[in-house]
């Protein structure tokens, strides 16, 4: 991308106002038609980009007046964020959606918004504004900023709005945020992607890649760490590939630096690596930088070359195998973390056991795995897939029982040894549970003021995905 596009990838200064406009006409009419206090209910589907992007559309929300609620049943506004990375989640998505009819027929003024990386595709638009005439709003990932305007046209006009040309210039500082105020934060510090593999569909509903600018993520961290956050995850599609710009004058090792330097007792994670742009440069400043985490998540994918040249993943599994190499040599506490697809169009059994094999060799502590799904508009979904369903799931089972012997070992290598954790609420009632710096979650006995602070925990047992332990 050309220094002269990267001037377009910001909403103006004076966007942002006209939409500040639209809060309050918003929060006018809401005055008039609910009272003081209408409820928004919103539900985010997918990956932590998505949460984060949830968490200003909650922010303008607030602005215009609405509290929120935990059940769409007594919700004004009914707000689903959707993934298009899976088939199992678009179709659980048109499941809630078509629950909500009879819910709406009862409240005849709630608003129904659809919005996220699932909208951002054209023929889902279409089969929503043809099968659910009771869908009011539906807008893709690049319009975030405009929902004042959008929300304003439904409330005034009764009109519905669909919303999902790509535009230019989305990246939206200064947007109104609304965090839980917990310990742990999402920053995001890119959006898009370039990498085009030939399975996802991220670069078509998220565009190409854009970078923020180092001064308003150094902005936000400082904010973040001031309210509290003490473990705080910086999220790309493509982290690695943030500051490719003249303009940026920085690229990641270089905001890991900076923002590990900012005062503070706090955690800094990213995702997401694509191990193409994973450098060595990169791996020297996890090592040096003492509050980031010693994990890193790279995708690999799969095992074996063809499979990764079909996948367009533009790198080979030595290549990937020498940047494992280095980064254990740098950091030998590294825990690695990875996502695999089993059942790639014309993938063999063969090529399947090049992937477990290169599993054993790098010891991850956990995987994503996920038998392919197809998605529509990508290169993948026109390639000949003759291996049956029920194949498919034999090599996953075959490849996550290789995986759980791993697991095994390493948990099992860390009973006896201390981790610092962030203390966090647990499901299971008299625990709390708090992540190691690797990533993986310790259950401890301990009293709830703990919550939001740091803890030495001694490992006394370990299961294959869990470890439980005792304050030290």
């Amino acid at each position: 991308m050309e220094n002269k596009e990267r001037k377009n990838v910001f909403v103006p200064p004076a966007e942002i106002q006209r939409q500040g406009k639209y809060i309050s006409l918003v929060s006018t009419v809401l005055a008039s038609r609910y009272g003081d206090s209408p409820k928004a209910y919103v539900h985010t589907y997918g990956c932590q980009g998505n949460v984060s992007d949830s968490e200003r559309i909650k922010g303008q929300l607030r602005e215009m007046g609405y509290g929120f609620t935990d059940t769409p049943d007594d919700a004004d506004l009914v707000l689903f964020n959707t993934c298009a990375v899976r088939e199992h989640a678009e179709d659980r998505v048109f499941g809630n959606v078509g629950a909500l009819k009879p819910i709406k027929e009862k409240r005849k003024n709630m608003i129904i918004v659809l919005c996220g990386c699932m909208m951002q595709q054209s023929h889902v638009a279409e089969r929503i504004k043809k099968s659910y005439p009771y869908v009011n709003l539906v807008f893709g990932t690049f319009a975030i900023h405009k929902l004042p305007e959008m929300l304003y046209t439904v409330l005034s006009r009764g009109k519905r709005v669909f919303e999902i040309t790509e535009e230019e210039g989305n990246i939206a500082e200064g947007l109104p945020t609304e965090r839980d105020r917990g310990a742990k934060a999402w920053l995001p510090i890119m959006y898009g992607c370039n990498n085009f593999c030939s399975y996802c569909i991220v670069p078509y509903v998220r565009g190409r890649e854009r970078s923020r600018m180092p001064e308003d993520i150094i902005r936000e961290a400082k904010e973040l760490i001031a309210q509290g956050a003490k473990d705080i995850t910086l999220l790309g599609q493509n982290v690695n590939s943030y500051g490719k710009y003249p303009d940026c004058g920085m690229n990641f090792a270089g905001l890991l630096r900076e923002i590990n330097a900012l005062e503070g007792d706090f955690i800094i994670r990213f995702m997401t690596s694509h191990p193409k742009d994973c450098t060595y440069e990169l791996l020297d400043a996890m090592a040096d930088c003492e509050k980031v985490a010693r994990h890193l998540h790279l995708p690999v994918q799969s095992g074996n070359n063809r499979v990764l040249k079909e996948m367009n993943r533009r790198y080979t599994r030595e290549q990937y195998l020498d940047l494992i190499r280095y980064a254990k040599e740098k950091m030998p506490d590294l825990s690695i973390t990875s996502d695999i697809i089993v059942g790639f169009p014309g993938e063999t059994y063969e090529e399947l056991c090049d992937t477990i094999s290169l599993i054993r060799e790098v010891e991850y502590t956990s995987l994503f795995t996920f038998i392919y799904s197809r998605r529509k508009g990508t290169k993948a979904a026109e390639m000949e897939d003759i291996v049956p369903y029920a194949e498919k799931s034999k090599w996953f089972r075959e490849l996550c029982t290789a995986q759980e012997e791993i697991a095994g070992k390493r948990t099992a290598s860390m009973v006896g040894k201390v981790y610092k954790v962030l203390v966090e609420p647990s499901e299971n009632e008299g625990y709390l549970t708090g992540r190691t710096g690797g990533n993986i979650s310790i259950e401890f006995k301990g009293t709830p003021d703990l919550i939001g602070k740091f803890a030495d925990i001694e490992v006394t047992e370990a299961k294959t995905w869990i470890l439980y332990g005792k304050i030290k």
